[in-house]
This record gives structure tokens, C-alpha cells and sequence, in this order.
């Protein structure tokens, strides 16, 4: 049902007229659908620092333990569902033709709740990649053995296709959701609370360009201050209102 968030009269609006808007979505998101924290819950894990598990270093130390970790995030991860928050983002991109979705996440849960050409800033937790030979490889539950898994290609150590404390952000998923950002008329900040850069310099960049930037968020966080409107709750109830909206007066542009 829609109309339990409080929208602003302005932004009503502004959806209405909006050609193109760029969505970034954080942590707050995938906690809605229960996927664990950083650590999990499980016992073993909390023993370790994320250094010594997300890290090239140590996983050069001891590659078996952090891919017993990755193996045991993936199958957690594939255990829950997208939520009405994830959903309502896959349904806004057959609404607005210039639609741009950015994640920190790396749970996949967006593509699973069906958006498409989702930037990636922090990579995908399910692919992996290969050391020597760079190929990449998908993944899944059953297709990671125990021990290390191995490249098909060349025979090279794979490791998660995830950025890791230290490296730097993809270069061309970064340069993509920049140039989004600086091209929409609505950017939406959803989950995220603002304090991981360079991926939180993306909302700034929107609203230094002229964009409308929403933040939904149950919480303040470091970006509030620089909004234009904030909707306070979880994205599973918000997302929805707005896609409402933009079936109201877009809906006529579908296929």
C-alpha cells in the first residue's frame, strides 16, 4: 500500500519531471533481507579481525582460511531473499529510461531481484577471478570445493572478486556511477550511512551538479546535513512509495 511515507509535496514533483536518476544502495539494504554482518555470527569467525580475512596480504598468508570464510558468507548469502526495497529498484528501470543503480554491496541480491548492468563499486561476492590469467569465473554454493579454487583456464589461484581493505575501487564502475551521478535529476542514497570513500563522495557529486538528493535511511548519517530531503525508514517501505509515484506519471514509457 502506498502513502506511509511522508513525501514531500517538492519531490512529488520532481519525480514527476525526472528524466534520469541514479540510485546508490549500502548495507542498510542487504540488512533488510537479513544478510549477516561483516563477521556473521558463527563463533570462529569473530576470532579474527576483518584485516586478517579481507585482505590481499592475508589472503597470500593463508589463502585456504579466507576462502573457508568467503565459502561460508556465500552459502548465508545464498540463503536469503531480495526484499520489496530491492525489488522496487529492479521495477524503477523499466520505468525511467536513464536509470542508473550503484551498490557498495556485494551480496548480488539486486541482480537476483532483477536489475540490470548494476554497478558494482565494491565487487560481487559470488564471482571470483584469476591471479595469473585475470578470467574471471562465476560462482555459486556447489561449485566452490574445499581448499583453494583453481582457474579452468590456466590452472591459476582464484580469489574473490571483491575489494579488498587497501585496494582501490574499480576504476571503470567508479568513472560510471560519477558520470551518472553528475547527469541525473534525482539521486537517491538508500542504506548507505556516507562514511566509506571514495564511494560516498558519489551523493555529493549529484548534488554539486544540481541533482535532487534523497537519503533513505532509518538514521541520520554523515551526509544528511548535505540532502535535499530525507525519508526516514527502511528501504522496503519507501522504495515502493517512489516507485508508485513513478508509475503514476512514467508509466506510459514502458515497453
Amino acid at each position: 500500500m502506498a502513502g506511509r511515507v511522508n513525501i514531500s509535496a517538492r519531490l512529488h514533483d520532481i519525480l514527476a519531471k525526472a528524466e534520469s536518476i541514479c540510485v546508490m544502495t549500502g548495507a542498510g539494504v542487504s540488512a533488510e533481507s537479513g544478510v549477516p554482518t561483516f563477521r556473521g555470527n558463527d563463533g570462529l569467525w569473530k576470532k579474527f579481525r576483518p584485516e586478517e580475512l579481507a585482505s590481499f596480504d592475508a589472503f597470500i598468508r593463508n589463502p585456504e582460511l579466507v576462502w573457508e570464510w568467503y565459502a561460508y558468507r556465500r552459502k548465508l548469502i545464498s540463503e536469503v531473499r531480495p526484499n520489496p526495497g530491492h525489488r522496487a529498484l529492479a521495477e524503477m528501470q523499466d520505468v525511467i529510461p536513464d536509470f542508473t543503480l550503484v551498490t557498495q554491496n556485494v551480496d548480488n541480491l539486486h541482480t537476483r531481484a532483477g536489475s540490470r548492468d548494476v554497478i558494482e563499486l565494491h565487487g560481487n561476492i559470488m564471482r571470483s577471478y584469476c591471479l595469473d590469467c585475470g578470467l574471471f569465473a562465476g560462482g555459486s554454493v556447489q561449485e566452490i570445493p574445499s581448499g583453494i579454487p583453481s582457474c579452468e583456464h590456466c590452472g591459476g589461484m582464484l580469489r574473490p572478486d571483491v575489494v579488498w581493505f587497501g585496494e582501490i575501487l574499480p576504476q571503470p564502475a567508479f568513472q560510471k556511477a560519477a558520470e551518472a551521478a553528475g547527469r541525473c535529476d534525482v539521486f537517491l542514497s538508500v542504506g548507505t550511512s556516507g562514511i566509506v570513500y571514495p564511494a560516498a563522495s558519489i551523493p555529493r557529486m549529484a548534488r554539486e551538479a544540481g541533482a535532487y538528493v534523497v537519503e533513505v535511511n532509518p538514521d541520520s548519517t554523515d551526509l544528511t546535513p548535505g540532502i535535499s530531503e530525507t525519508l526516514s525508514g527502511p528501504s522496503g517501505v519507501v522504495l515502493p512509495d517512489l516507485l508508485s509515484i513513478l508509475k503514476e506519471y512514467h508509466g506510459h514509457q514502458q515497453n
